[in-house]
């Protein structure tokens, strides 16, 4: 094997990358919320789920055999679109996979002080004397080079999931040894004025919990940011994504469905950092399982730092951004772009006082941007209407045509049941206007600033 390729990521070094780009903090913080709403129909919601994130990650991976240039989304909506619908889509992914990271790295900050000092460690101080650490630390890895950064995420994906498999293994040895099965306890569960927690099942309540669930399987779409980082995009793209998403609904499943079946009451009612830890009474589990989630927060950092940058360098290639984005380092890192996107990554959280609530919304609509969009690209691929030269791939009227317009339909879908008004508010019901000023100026102001010099090609020769 050459040297050139060692340093990049392989087939299973990107089924590795793409699982740890999906499976953060979802899982291990919150399937409270989805059993709250779907009760004993948990595991089914996110089988559901699963189906729905598959068939999207089809059609991003039947996207990625049409080009190897990196940006994901954008270099597939410039190649079907054009520059103009191309250069929306980039510039508003990158600015939502920016927040998202700052999601992210608040989440592993606030969790780690949640785990090693309790609520009270919890400061604004605290939180941003930890953000600024760790941030230093995925600077040093991402700048040690694509091999190094290859080997922690490889490293810190097969932590999470063991951490996970350790949990369904643990329950699975419970249940054995006890007979007790607690899974329908949930559905006895009542608030405080005595009514059931559970409501009944209906088509409303299941999409509702559907759209829950489906959150903790996004990430699939930013995994070929990077293609120009991987051996063969174009060939192993399409089938490590799918295969990803497949390795990722077995552990969901198992985890949530073993989770309910041992102590469900204990995780709906839990106040530990780690609520899925709260299911496990042993020790050695619990521990095992809170330092799992912390490894896979650090994880996802990881693969946000990796990838995000690249959009902006992507762009810059293609003559829509400043040149000097384009830099890279001898070890092959684009400085400026990792640069610009790490200060948005710590200055939006920043200025949201780490309100993850008020953060997530600016990332939300930018995913149902490339739900709508790449479905529609990929068609284009395939009767080859694209705008721009495209490589020469194997087309299937299944992937390329049938799944885009499930996933297009379902993205329709997905955009209708969102709780917009939800997102929008604070939690005394009143408007969140800091987060609809952040929306204007990261969807409307910044793509126009930056659309006028590009339209008039100040970013091709500077």
């Amino acid at each position: 094997m050459s040297r050139e390729k060692m340093k990049k990521f392989g087939f299973w070094s990107i089924v590795l990358l793409a699982i740890n780009s999906i499976i953060g903090t979802g899982i291990f913080l919150s399937p409270a919320g989805v059993i709250k709403v779907a009760g004993t129909y948990t595991p089914l919601v996110y089988i559901a789920a699963a189906v729905f994130a598959g068939i999207l990650a089809v059609v991003f991976a039947s996207a990625s055999k049409f080009t190897r240039k990196n940006g994901a989304a954008y270099a597939y909506t410039k190649a079907a679109f054009g520059p103009d619908l191309g250069y929306y889509i980039g510039i508003t992914r990158f600015t939502a996979g920016a927040i998202a990271w700052g999601v992210m790295a608040t989440a592993v900050v606030r969790t780690t002080l949640g785990i090693f000092g309790g609520a009270e460690a919890q400061t604004q101080s605290n939180i941003t004397i930890g953000f600024i650490i760790l941030m230093a630390v995925l600077l040093l890895i991402i700048f040690s080079g694509t091999f190094v950064t290859k080997i922690f995420s490889n490293a810190s994906t097969i932590g999470k999931v063991g951490a996970l498999v350790i949990a369904i293994v643990a329950g699975l040895v419970i249940f054995i040894k006890t007979g007790e099965n607690h899974f329908h306890e949930v559905n006895l569960l009542k608030d405080a004025s005595g009514e059931f927690l559970i409501q009944p099942m209906s088509m409303t309540v299941f999409v509702g919990a559907l759209m829950s669930a489906f959150y903790a399987y996004t990430g699939f779409e930013s995994v070929s940011s990077a293609a120009t980082e991987m051996h063969e995009p174009e060939k192993n793209l399409p089938r490590a994504i799918p295969l990803a998403i497949g390795i990722i609904a077995l552990i969901y499943v198992g985890v949530v469905s073993i989770a309910m079946m041992i102590n469900p009451v204990a995780v709906m009612n839990s106040t530990e950092p780690v609520l899925l830890a709260s299911a496990y009474s042993n020790p050695l589990v619990k521990n095992l399982i809170l330092y799992g989630a912390l490894i896979s927060m650090f994880g996802i950092n990881i693969a946000a730092a990796f990838s995000t940058p690249r959009i902006f360098e992507a762009m810059a290639d293609e003559g829509q951004l400043p040149s000097f984005l384009r830099k890279r380092t001898k070890r092959g890192i684009p400085l400026y772009a990792f640069v610009v996107t790490a200060s948005m990554a710590i200055i939006v959280p920043m200025a949201f006082r780490y309100d993850m609530r008020g953060i997530m919304v600016i990332s939300s609509v930018s995913r149902f941007l490339q739900f709508i969009v790449v479905p529609i690209a990929v068609i284009i691929f395939y009767y080859n209407k694209a705008k721009e030269p495209i490589l020469e791939a194997k087309r299937n009227f299944t992937t390329d045509v049938i799944m885009p317009i499930i996933a297009f339909v379902l993205s329709i879908l997905l955009m209708a049941k969102f709780d917009w008004k939800g997102q929008f508010s604070l939690a005394d019901g009143s408007l969140n206007y800091f987060a609809i000023v952040a929306m204007i100026l990261g969807y409307i102001v910044l793509p126009l600033i930056l659309y006028v010099p590009m339209k008039l090609g100040k970013f091709k020769n500077n």
